[in-house]
């Protein structure tokens, strides 16, 4: 009488093996102790959308999967109600097992299953929901379905992954971007200990595809990567080879002296509104170019036979990659089966399938089955990194403290008049709509680097420049900072944005229970001791977030404690598991602060490993109090929301202590020495 329920989405460390199959489980009636998950492998026909990103997955499968399981009770008690002879309005479920109330009589779901199998599927639109004040499972916290399995280091990685006859490769692509392969050492790589090949890849100009350069397929990995070393390849660098970070800062610092080259939003006469203000503030932001680093780099499996395609891969988009697959060998997707691993961190990076393409082109010409693994450097220096930007901007005051005029020109990176991917800032972004002299420009700087989504995208670095400017603009203001938030949402209110919009009644409902837990002016603090607040809406979740830091006399910031207010929708599917990936998303914001930032010279990437890349140390990881707020909204994820308002709420605790603004990250702690 077990419930075998299939995880249809990648499962990247967010919960979802777990969450989904709570959602089935819970219309289905059964219990959670009853239940087994699997992972799915890739079926779009089968189980519709199949992916990993954009804390997507609870909104879109928050009715469906409900619906699913509410379905097959209503055939499973159709069938019971049969066997029994019975009207269907006399039985009810409950545990795994129908009930026909007047006899007392039973039936396990496990000897009917086979005859509600038989049945038409009911319309999923027209299948009664439980109220969800009878829910059992969802809204309880249940543990991860793999946590024991990870915590006793069972293989369930793509890293883990072992097939017969399998060999092993490295894949050597240019240090700069778009470099071509002219010639290499080939022959005395290929008489090495253990090398079984090495390939040529001609590749091609899509820099999320197949790109140039030199397999090894090896009997080991260390036989492998140690050949790799001893390649000696010369690289026709190309154009991207005369780019650089401090070539970008150049070039940024002349746009910002002229007027944008695009407009994107202009409201009301921002100039007039300036030059009336009765005081006006200034600043200048800027954030570097980062990377993903998940813990387990690429990799993925692949066995090519007989015009057919075998893939075990880690991997967030299944369904872009069995299409670039296809696209790379010239052959039909349909003849590609992709088995989705487990995947050690993904964050965005595993959005973009490239390594899934390198596999498969190096098992098709090796005629063995491969496991592909890329070093940790690989994964630093071959990454779609979250774009740099800078920010000028400019606002006006009223003499009550009231913003009146907001400029601002945004100097990011495209191509042809297009911003590069994710490099992008949304016309609507807020405080759009409250300002009644807005402008936002945009200014492109041309661009090699491959750029991508990383965890909130855009959000994790817009968030940081427009939750500290406007703590600035309260600071001029003489306002408190915390309530100067609320006044510029004005009245609740839909405002344009992302999805279904900006709701001010929301973020201004996160605003005022944050005051409340955190007990926001009325604690008295040691010196160099602040607290520091910022909102954000972001991937449909609000949070509002204060930061109490201290700032040493030597400029070392430490993180004394963190209270976080989510408004998420109507349910929190599984409450352990949100307070978990809130926590992760809020320390992941605290990284990129304090440490992280990948230096361009020479079209490369200058950082390799964790020692120039720092992840947040243990040591760092503050105490976060994550509260949430139950509104009459849908649900949504929560690996994106949480993160984007970290950033300012640290930065703005940083001036509360020290009267020192952060305008460029990552935080120098040279700049707040005493």
């Amino acid at each position: 009488n077990a419930v075998t329920i299939m995880a249809k989405n990648p499962e990247i460390g967010q919960g979802v093996k777990t969450m989904l199959p709570m959602l089935v489980a819970e219309e289905l009636d059964v219990d959670w102790s009853q239940v087994r998950t699997q992972q799915a492998d890739l079926n779009p026909a089968l189980y519709g959308n199949q992916h990993a990103g954009g804390s997507t997955s609870t909104p879109q499968n928050w009715d469906p999967l409900r619906r699913a399981g509410a379905a097959a009770r209503q055939m499973l008690v159709t069938a019971a109600a049969k066997r029994w002879n019975v009207p269907e309005g006399e039985c009810e479920t409950g545990s795994g097992q129908v009930r026909h109330t007047p006899s007392g009589r039973t039936l396990p779901y496990g000897a009917i299953a086979g005859d509600a199998a038989a049945l038409p599927v009911p319309d999923l639109h027209r299948v009664k929901l439980k109220d969800p004040k009878n829910y059992k499972i969802i809204g309880h916290s249940i543990p991860g379905v793999d946590s024991p399995l990870v915590v006793k280091g069972t293989p369930l990685f793509g890293i883990d992954t072992v097939v017969p006859e399998m060999l092993y490769a490295v894949f050597q692509k240019c240090p700069v971007f778009a470099g071509k392969f002219v010639r290499a050492n080939l022959d005395e790589v290929k008489a090495m200990p253990g090398v079984r090949q090495v390939l040529v890849v001609k590749g091609g100009s899509n820099l999320a595809g197949l790109m140039p350069g030199v397999a090894v397929v090896a009997d080991s990995w260390w036989h492998a990567d140690k050949a790799r070393r001893k390649l000696d390849i010369q690289w026709d660098e190309g154009p991207t080879s005369r780019q650089s970070s401090a070539g970008f800062a150049q070039q940024a610092a002349a746009f910002g002296a002229k007027a944008p080259e695009h407009s994107l939003r202009n409201d009301g006469d921002v100039a007039a509104a300036l030059g009336s203000a009765a005081k006006v503030v200034e600043a200048d932001y800027s954030y570097p170019f980062i990377a993903h680093a998940p813990l387990e780099p690429m990799n993925c499996t692949a066995r090519v036979r007989d015009g057919k395609v075998e893939l075990w891969a880690p991997t967030q988009n299944p369904e872009p990659g069995r299409k670039l697959v296809a696209q790379t060998l010239g052959i039909d997707e349909h003849n590609i089966v992709v088995h989705m691993t487990r995947v050690g961190g993904g964050f965005g990076r595993r959005l973009m399938t490239d390594y899934m393409a390198e596999a498969a082109w190096i098992a098709k010409e090796a005629g063995v089955p491969i496991k592909l693994l890329w070093t940790r450097a690989d994964d630093m220096q071959h990454d779609f990194y979250r774009p740099g930007g800078f920010h000028f901007l400019k606002a006006g005051l009223d003499a009550t403290g009231k913003v009146v005029a907001w400029q601002q020109h945004f100097i990011s990176y495209g191509r042809n008049g297009k911003f590069a991917p994710s490099a992008d800032l949304s016309p609507d972004t807020f405080p759009a709509k409250r300002v009644p002299n807005l402008s936002f420009g945009a200014s492109l700087i041309p661009l090699g680097v491959p750029t991508g989504p990383l965890r909130a995208p855009g959000d994790n670095a817009l968030a940081f420049v427009f939750q500290s400017f406007i703590d600035e603009l309260a600071h001029a203001a003489g306002k408190d900072p915390l309530q100067f938030q609320i006044d510029l949402l004005g009245k609740d209110e839909l405002l344009p944005g992302k999805g279904p919009g900006f709701n001010t009644a929301r973020a201004r409902g996160v605003l005022e229970k944050v005051r409340e837990v955190s007990g926001w002016g009325k604690r008295t603090l040691p010196d160099r001791t602040g607290l520091g607040v910022a909102v954000y809406y972001s991937h449909l979740g609000y949070f509002a977030e204060v930061v109490e830091a201290t700032v040493a006399n030597s400029g070392q910031v430490k993180i004394n404690k963190v209270w976080a207010v989510g408004d998420i929708g109507s349910h929190v599917i599984n409450p352990t598991a949100a307070i978990n990936m809130s926590q992760g998303a809020i320390l992941d914001g605290f990284a990129e602060a304090l440490h992280q930032q990948i230096t361009i010279e020479g079209g490369r990437v200058i950082q390799s490993n964790f020692d120039t890349f720092p992840l947040l140390r243990m040591a760092q990881a503050a105490p976060i109090e994550v509260h949430f707020i139950e509104s009459a909204n849908p649900p949504t994820g929560l690996g994106e929301p949480p993160l984007p308002a970290a950033i300012p709420a640290l930065c703005n605790a940083i001036f509360a202590a020290t009267g020192k603004r952060i305008r460029s990250l990552p935080i120098d702690a040279a700049l707040l020495k005493a």
